[in-house]
């Protein structure tokens, strides 16, 4: 989404509780030097316009993200990583009843992923935390104190539980198949233009230590921090970050080569 197809927002010159500078957006290298357009000044000293800092945030979401850093430039490639709080974000970025609706859930909802499974009832509704992440078989205790008997359903393909378990790959229902595991399998591939010998790359792999989907913008280095268990993974060979760098630049292809698509999703064994 570019900035054009942003509703238009813009800053109250009158507004004392903004620091208002008068320099280029820091968060849009390609922005004109407009002085009719208001920038204000962030928590971390850097320059934004609503548009940016909404563009920037909801990018974050939708790539998993709910802690807000800054992504400005302040050494060659180094990012500020100053972080910002919603608080601060939702008044700069000036955001609108809807957009604090989508990113108060949203983030409600990455926050609670990062440290529980939970999904709702196909049945009741209700939400379920899954304890054991390699079995599917999962019992709904509201349902079951309704029934009075046992109810299960598939965490995969969310239908009542049929066949044998525990099992951590599918239940007895046809169609029942990891969707996720799918994707890794029939993803494109990319490029990574700033990392040398690296042409061709799929571009979704499962992050391995806990298993969650992550993409790379195919913009900076090899490395990527997963936002679910914060671990930092080379996506291109798939070791974490320090393993890699023993053996590599992180501008570079790795000795290894590029790893195949996963077969596999690794589950999280959480301490």
């Amino acid at each position: 989404m570019s900035l054009q197809q942003q509703e238009e927002k813009s800053y109250d010159p009158l507004d004392t509780t903004l620091v208002f500078v008068k320099r280029k957006d820091d968060l849009d290298p390609v922005c004109s030097d407009d002085e009719e357009s208001l920038r204000a000044e962030m928590s971390c000293g850097h320059a934004v316009t609503p548009e940016s800092l909404t563009l920037w945030c909801r990018s974050q979401l939708d790539e998993g993200i709910y802690k807000f850093t800054c992504p400005a430039i302040v050494e060659g490639v180094t990012k500020c990583n100053k972080p910002w709080s919603y608080q601060e974000v939702r008044r700069l970025a000036v955001l609108s009843v809807d957009e604090m609706q989508y990113f108060e859930e949203t983030i409600a909802r990455l926050a609670a992923a990062q440290y529980y499974e939970i999904q709702p009832c196909p049945q009741c509704e209700t939400c379920v935390e899954r304890n054991d992440l390699s079995n599917l078989c999962v019992q709904c205790t509201i349902c079951t104190a309704d029934q009075n008997k046992a109810y299960q359903f598939c965490w995969q393909c969310m239908k009542q539980w049929k066949g044998a378990g525990p099992r951590s790959d599918r239940c007895d229902n046809d169609g029942c198949i990891n969707k996720d595991l799918q994707l890794l399998q029939m993803c494109k591939n990319i490029s990574l233009p700033q990392v040398e010998g690296v042409t061709s790359c799929p571009s979704v792999r499962a992050c391995p230590t806990c298993g969650m989907k992550v993409e790379h913008n195919q913009q900076y280095c090899k490395n990527i921090n997963c936002p679910r268990c914060h671990v930092e993974f080379c996506f291109v060979c798939l070791k974490l970050k320090r393993e890699c760098n023993q053996t590599s630049s992180p501008y570079k292809i790795c000795p290894s080569g590029v790893a195949p698509r996963q077969t596999s999703i690794p589950v999280w064994k959480r301490k």
